[in-house]
């Protein structure tokens, strides 16, 4: 069951974000040679009209096979025929679809739940040091160490990244910005050796309405699509070791740990999974949708276009080295499981 709720999880998300390039296509007049989900072998394949439609043995990926995107071609319906902005929006178009899909899910998640828990301080536990260090009731929490909280989850994380029980608070208070420094929080020891802080203070529930429930998924959203980027500056600071990250092997184990606790665990990581490939992708890396629109973006501003050689060469390396990397993270995630 886990293996086969993986695979469904990683489909629903490719397929999404291909179908995105796919309609812009479409759309746009480019000829599409191959639609295809998964990687490898093909098993199965269907030709309607001038394009072919595969499913292939790996659920890891998939793409959308364009005349003329990875080789030069002159022929009509080409990649490089259609205006530079109809490019720039096939480019992009799968990441939106991923982060839609994201942001639907993340509106059923929330419309879900009893009520939507807010980032305003509605009491304090007896004797808490939060409250003897500045936080005060009706506090709402926009920040934590100079770092946005767009959710109360962001509030959860930046606690966790916090060093030595103090952090720093950024507050709206009767109605104007406060900047409170050195917020305190008791400590306690693990068995393992690791310093916990006590979260003292409770926060306002949210009434579950349509208004409330969009804002709160749309800020979710952002808050994921935010946690790429704070992911990659870990990685560059040494923050976090890089064997920490996860591959589809990885992504299969916590997927497997979701399906045993419901529904709803499984939704929240294929919206983790589809906003976290959405961004990835526009990541300004060769062979990645980010590193094309870096030379669409380059065509556009200068009014000619990089040699499409160049793009080709440039692409096919950044490719090497995104599947050496993939191969990397797998042997990582495999053996997790000996350690």
């Amino acid at each position: 069951m886990s293996i086969i709720v993986s695979v469904l999880v990683f489909s629903v998300v490719i397929l999404i974000h291909e179908l995105g390039h796919f309609i812009t296509a479409k759309l746009s007049g480019i000829k599409v040679n191959e639609f295809s989900i998964g990687m490898g072998p093909q098993l199965f394949g269907k030709t309607v009209g001038d394009t072919e439609y595969s499913i292939r043995a790996l659920p890891i990926g998939g793409y959308v096979a364009m005349e003329g995107e990875d080789e030069e071609s002159d022929a009509e319906g080409s990649f490089n025929s259609v205006p530079v902005q109809n490019r720039i929006a096939v480019v992009v178009a799968g990441a939106v679809m991923n982060m839609i899909l994201g942001f639907l899910v993340l509106c059923y998640l929330t419309a879900t739940q009893d009520a939507i828990t807010s980032r305003k301080v509605s009491s304090f536990y007896e004797g808490a040091m939060t409250a003897q260090t500045g936080l005060m009731v009706d506090d709402e929490i926009i920040a934590i160490n100079g770092r946005k909280c767009y959710i109360a989850n962001d509030v959860i994380y930046e606690f966790a990244r916090t060093q030595n029980g103090t952090a720093d608070f950024t507050v709206i208070r009767d109605g104007k910005r406060v900047e409170l420094d050195d917020v305190t929080f008791d400590t306690y020891e693990t068995e393992d050796g690791y310093k916990q802080m006590v979260i003292d203070f409770t926060v306002y529930p949210v009434k579950v309405n349509f208004r409330n429930v969009v804002k709160e998924a749309a800020n979710w959203t952002i808050s994921i699509a935010r946690l790429v980027f704070l992911s990659l500056v870990d990685l560059i600071t040494g923050n976090v070791a890089i064997n920490q990250m996860s591959g589809p092997v990885g992504i299969v184990s916590v997927v497997s740990d979701a399906v045993s606790l419901g529904v709803e665990p499984v939704l929240n990581i294929l919206a983790m999974i589809t906003i976290n490939l959405g961004v990835f992708n526009l990541l300004p890396f060769p062979a990645l949708d980010g590193g094309r629109l870096v030379f669409l973006l380059i065509e556009l501003i200068r009014g000619k276009a990089v040699p499409q050689k160049y793009e080709i060469l440039v692409n096919t390396a950044g490719m090497v080295v995104l599947l050496g990397f993939m191969v990397f993270v797998t042997f990582s995630d495999i053996t997790k499981f000996f350690v």
